[in-house]
Formats: structure tokens, sequence, C-alpha cells
């Protein structure tokens, strides 16, 4: 296991903490970068790229902010080349945050999507919420 800790954000956990400076998933982002290494992959980049690139969030974030945010994540985090497939979470959409977790020896996955929590622990690997996250309940359940 890598000497730091090392943690996967799910697509909304970090549209959560690109868009509002203040939330639990930009505090829970934060202490990861701070505390750890984040994993990426170039499936996880894509699709973050492409759900920030609709005209939902054109309120919310401008093409310049956005590809700033991108350049930002992939500068600070670990880009993880994925050579596992996993087909076990039951939105098929996820497993890729399961394969870059298993890939890149992840230590936590961040997310609020219940597909993913209700998989916790998936393989020895901590699936939590950011505010579990926050509140280091991950930590005390990897120490035991």
């Amino acid at each position: 296991m890598p000497a730091r800790p090392r943690f996967v954000f799910d697509t909304s956990a970090i549209i959560s903490a690109a868009l509002l400076k203040q939330s639990v998933s930009r505090r829970a982002f934060d202490r990861a970068i701070a505390e750890g290494e984040l994993l990426v992959s170039t499936d996880t980049i894509d699709e973050l790229n492409e759900v920030l690139g609709r005209p939902d969030f054109e309120q919310y974030i401008t093409e310049e902010e956005r590809m700033e945010f991108l350049a930002v994540l992939l500068r600070e985090a670990r880009l993880v080349e994925v050579q596992i497939h996993i087909g076990e979470c039951r939105d098929p959409r996820d497993n890729k945050f399961l394969e870059l977790a298993i890939s890149g020896e992840a230590t936590c996955i961040v997310t609020g999507d219940q597909d993913l929590l209700v998989l916790h622990p998936f393989r020895g690997i901590q699936i939590v919420t950011p505010r579990v996250f926050l509140e280091g309940q991950w930590e005390k359940a990897q120490s035991q």
C-alpha cells in the first residue's frame, strides 16, 4: 500500500467542489489534496469535462473557468492507467470509479452516489460520503 493515502472522488463530488467553494465536498476535496493523493483516469476526466461542459452549467462556470479547473486538477492529481474491468456496480457508468480505485491502490472513494455507497467497503477500499470523509471515519475503519 502507498505511503500516502490515495483518494478517488466521483464526478458529482468533484463538481460540487468546483462550483460550491464553501461546500462539504469542497472541504473534503481540499483535505484529500492536502493529506494524500487524488487519483484520476482518462475516463473520469472525460466524464468530468463532458458534464461541466453541459449547457446546464453555463450559468455556474465559464468555459475558461472549466478549463482552468481541469488543468489544476490534472496538475494536482495522479493520472492512473486503468487496466482492470469491473462490472459490480448496479450503475455500470460508476464502474470506472471502482476500476480507478483498484488500479490506483486507493484508500477511499468519496461519493454521494448510493450506487457506489452500497458497495462499502469494496475490496478493502472505504466508500464514504464527503461528510464522513471530513469526519475522518474512513481513517478509523481503515485502521481496524
